[in-house]
């Protein structure tokens, strides 16, 4: 799973397999949902993300995987 932010655009993506989406419904104002050939979830799109979240915290809690950071 790979979070990205883009701060030009103010938009935060969660990519949560690396397959390709097909499809896309947005469920909310500025908040996307993507889908694979199959109908499963890939990602998540949300759009003015540093008014809808706290982009200055992230906490991961017993995830059971290697942590890696990028900076920008």
């Amino acid at each position: 799973m790979k979070l990205n932010y883009y701060p030009d655009t103010d938009s935060l993506y969660i990519d949560l397999v690396e397959r390709q989406s097909t499809e896309s419904k947005e469920v909310s104002e500025g908040i996307v949902l993507d889908y694979d050939k199959n109908g499963d979830l890939v990602g998540i799109d949300i759009d003015n993300a540093s008014k809808k979240l706290d982009l200055k915290k992230l906490i991961l809690n017993k995830l059971p995987t290697e942590m890696q950071m990028l900076s920008a």
